[in-house]
């Protein structure tokens, strides 16, 4: 019994380390860790992304006026549902930490229903820190006019350092 024990516990080891090594590690500046619930790590328990590897990930574009910019910008980024589908990510919701300790709580239903945007450009510029970069949260405003409210915008962060899923 002590031998099948042993067994499935180096199972499990191999299995995680397996997880562990299906995500490269970044070969640029780290600008996002995801952790929490998710079953594809880099790096101890989180996954670690440089802007190489977003850029590499499929990219969606959304067309929107925001309440941060002057008239209409297109936003283009990973699409954040398929960037935590790809990481295994299994929850309730996302906390979403800003490089100044803003935080705010989605709920995993909004990345279900609609394609929110982790974008790292604007009208084809990266986002720079000083420009809410190098990551910021934006919903499809345009898509869906109901989105356009303080509740929506409280979680549209930026300057996005990581995400914690629960």
């Amino acid at each position: 019994m002590k031998t099948l024990a042993a067994s499935l516990a180096l199972l499990i080891v191999a299995a995680s380390s397996t997880y562990a090594s299906d995500l490269a590690l970044p070969t640029g500046e780290a600008i996002l860790r995801i952790d929490g619930s998710i079953t594809t790590f880099n790096q101890d328990q989180s996954a670690l992304f440089d802007l190489a590897m977003l850029d590499a990930l499929p990219q969606h574009i959304t067309k929107a006026t925001t309440p941060w910019y002057d008239g209409e910008h297109e936003f283009s980024g990973v699409v954040i549902g398929d960037l935590l589908k790809s990481l295994g990510a299994n929850g309730e919701s996302v906390t979403v930490t800003a490089l100044n300790d803003y935080s705010a709580e989605i709920p995993m239903t909004d990345f279900e229903q609609y394609d929110v945007i982790l974008a790292t450009r604007i009208d084809g510029q990266e986002l720079s820190v000083r420009d809410k970069g190098p990551l910021f949260v934006i919903y499809p405003f345009e898509q869906d006019e109901t989105l356009y409210n303080e509740v929506i915008f409280g979680r549209s962060v930026w300057q996005v350092a990581s995400l914690t899923v629960h």
